[in-house]
């Protein structure tokens, strides 16, 4: 998302009036057709101020004209897309705090698929999460309410409260035959928004749950410290999945870190001549090592654009699955009295050329989740019997050693393997240990990463 300040905005609002007096595009139009069609416009516009007029004087009851106003521009609103949205006041300022990283709610980010109002992602760690709503819940009510036929605005107003007041999401979940009531309490929302973990040997995690107004800087400082402490960096996997986007600005320098020339992302509106690009800085820090981007299809906007941008310049592998493919760019007028306007723009375009918008990005290694105990299970039934899996094997050289130092036999076989590797109690497991034992997408990026230099040693004959 792009913010307009208040000069561009008057700006904007004299480009809207040009537009609806039929001025606009004089240049690409003759004189005659332009007339008739300010004359429709001027028609139409008439039409509206009498049925206000109207109303205002016949009706059963006095009505609030601003209400009315208000109404008629979220009417008008609703047959362009789901991201085009009026905010009024009271959620305008709402709008404007939540992407400085700390506001009040529930952590979620939605949007409507087939008329129906969708959870794009719970963000990591905030009540919505907590309480346990998943990516791809279609929440059919709020508390009682129903929400067909709601704009995301009028969705989002209703799930707004008090911090420390209980709101109740009726959800439809895939998998489930009834709809079922999640109670969830509004809390104030912090969001961190790079999350690292220590992979050992010199490799990196960092999971991005969202693009604030510091995550650029947030992910430096975590990779910074990360090479004061464990020394050079050899690998990083940049897990964006569930991350439902945030603002242009942080996409670009994020991915800009990792770039040290080329395009980044391109935009382009109504007008197909009017392209605007953003390059590399040349000023990329971190260049020399290999990259793993995580994706799956709840990651949205500003996710798409770094995976893309890495993707396309030949900088990182994606894995995981395809995104989710928002791909429209939205900018915010200020309207003067308080309120404010969201209005799609234009598309997103990967370095390539690729529209992101219901495309999505598409993974270079597909690679589909798997819940924690299926993973479990299935590395269970993949293994197969080993020479010291057979009752009564000699002893290798280190079963020998580690059975003195234990002064016992080893246990040995496929479940001792496993509760070796994963079922350690929680406070004695590493951070990585615990990663790597209850995320598979992770588990085989991580074995990707590492065997990164080792493939790239190998010869091949002609």
């Amino acid at each position: 998302m792009r913010n307009i300040n208040p000069r561009s905005a008057a700006k904007f609002i004299i480009f809207a009036v040009l537009f609806v007096l039929g001025i606009w595009g004089a240049r690409n139009f003759e004189v005659g057709t332009l007339k008739a069609q300010a004359e429709e416009r001027y028609s139409e516009l008439q039409n509206f101020s009498k049925v206000l007029n109207l109303i205002q004087q016949y009706y059963v009851e006095e009505v609030d004209t601003k209400k009315l106003i208000y109404g008629a521009i979220k009417g008008m609103l609703r047959e362009l897309d789901p991201h085009t949205n009026f905010l009024p006041p009271d959620i305008y300022k709402d709008f404007e705090t939540e992407t400085s990283g700390e506001f009040g709610g529930l952590g979620i980010e939605i949007s409507v698929q087939n008329g129906v109002l969708t959870i794009i992602s719970p963000i990591e760690d905030t009540p919505a999460w907590e309480a346990g709503i998943k990516p791809g819940d279609k929440v059919i009510a709020v508390d009682n309410h129903s929400t067909k036929g709601l704009s995301l605005v009028e969705a989002s107003q209703l799930m707004r409260g008090k911090k420390g007041a209980k709101v109740v999401l009726t959800v439809v979940r895939d998998g489930e035959d009834d709809p079922k009531d999640i109670t969830i309490t509004r809390g104030s929302v912090k969001l961190r928004s790079a999350k690292y973990t220590d992979m050992e040997g010199g490799y990196a995690y960092v999971k991005l749950t969202s693009f604030i107004k510091n995550t650029a800087k947030d992910l430096e400082t975590a990779l910074e410290d990360h090479t004061k402490k464990k020394g050079e960096l050899k690998g990083l996997i940049i897990d964006l999945r569930r991350n439902p986007g945030g603002l242009l600005d942080q996409a670009i320098k994020v991915s800009d870190m990792f770039l040290s020339e080329g395009v980044i992302v391109s935009t382009i509106g109504r007008d197909k001549n009017n392209k605007e690009v953003n390059m590399a800085s040349r000023k990329g820090k971190y260049l020399n090592f290999p990259v793993i981007v995580l994706m799956n299809e709840y990651s949205a906007s500003a996710s798409e654009i770094v995976a893309g941008a890495l993707q396309d310049n030949k900088r990182a592998i994606i894995m995981g699955e395809r995104s989710f493919g928002k791909g429209s760019v939205q900018s915010i007028v200020n309207l003067g009295d308080g309120s404010g306007l969201k209005l799609t723009v234009a598309r997103y375009f990967t370095p390539s050329g690729r529209s992101i918008q219901a495309e999505g990005i598409s993974p270079d290694l597909e690679v589909e989740d798997v819940d924690a105990e299926a993973f479990g299970k299935a590395v269970l039934k993949s293994r197969g019997t080993r020479e010291k899996d057979i009752q009564g094997h000699l002893l290798s050289e280190k079963e020998k050693s580690d059975s003195d130092k234990i002064g016992k036999q080893v246990t040995t076989g496929v479940d001792a393997w496993w509760k070796e590797a994963n079922l350690k109690k929680e406070d004695k497991r590493t951070p990585r240990e615990k990663l790597l034992a209850a995320d598979y997408q992770v588990y085989q990026a991580y074995n990707y990463i590492k065997a990164w230099k080792l493939m790239g040693n190998i010869k091949t004959g002609k």
